[in-house]
């Protein structure tokens, strides 16, 4: 999500991670698995099938795998029980794959969701294990921690699926971010249009700061967690078919 200031919802989800952070104390088993950012890849034993990671670019990506007429529907902060069946339940109406940028206690929380947003053809994004929009003020072995503990959390939830992309909490982005999520084969994931849902304006509001801001570029932030996401459910039912109607073609950041 994009950067605001202080969220109830958000102190929860502190809260929840608190555990997380205290045993990681500042490192992860996963930072000293994936050793020096700038080392080999290695294999990932924690985290589904055994396999080579492949890096991928360390810049920030927002462009989209469909080119011109492009848009990547990116989905934030969940999975949560009230909110994303429904999103689902949308993008499975109008037949549009999104990217889902999940928090590693909501994943950690409720995996047959995150399996749901999986077996339905949607890809996997980690936004970190606490959604700290100050990790960029914090430590290496912080970020760490908060990027490597939220890819384990997501990957066991999802079966073994790892996600694609790492999206720092609030763009809360450091070269440090950028490389180790990069070496893990996670791209950093920004985007171009924030639909400010989060801030709950009306669906109408929703809807015209998307179309509005569309111009600035193809990956477009909502939300299916952090309260009530029903604006959001009722923007995206009527922006998806508008937008195909005008002419754009749904797809996936580029990796």
């Amino acid at each position: 999500m994009a950067r605001h200031g202080g969220r109830g919802w958000y102190g929860k989800v502190l809260g929840a991670a608190l555990g997380v952070t205290l045993l990681a104390a500042g490192a992860s088993m996963w930072t000293a698995q994936a050793g020096a950012v700038g080392s080999s890849p290695k294999t990932s034993t924690s985290a589904g099938p055994a396999r080579a990671v492949k890096p991928v670019d360390v810049t920030i990506v927002h462009a989209s795998d469909k080119g011109a007429h492009g848009v990547n529907i990116t989905i934030d902060d969940g999975p949560d029980p009230a909110w994303t069946p429904q999103v689902l339940d949308v993008l499975r109406e109008y037949g549009v794959k999104a990217t889902f940028c999940m928090v590693g206690t909501q994943a950690q929380a409720h995996p047959d969701l995150v399996k749901k947003v999986v077996a339905a053809g949607h890809r996997l994004c980690d936004h970190s294990v606490s959604h700290d929009t100050t990790m960029d003020k914090k430590s290496e072995a912080y970020q760490s921690q908060q990027i490597l503990d939220a890819e384990r959390m997501i990957t066991e939830a999802s079966g073994g699926v790892r996600p694609m992309y790492y999206r720092a909490p609030g763009g809360a982005f450091t070269p440090y971010s950028r490389k180790l999520a990069a070496s893990r084969g996670m791209r950093p994931l920004g985007w171009n249009v924030d639909s400010k849902d989060f801030e709950r304006p009306g669906t109408a509001a929703i809807v015209a700061t998307v179309e509005h801001e569309l111009p600035n570029g193809p990956t477009i932030l909502f939300h299916d967690a952090g309260g009530d996401r029903a604006e959001t459910v009722q923007a995206l039912r009527e922006l998806l078919p508008r937008l195909r109607d005008q002419g754009y073609v749904f797809g996936f950041p580029v990796r």
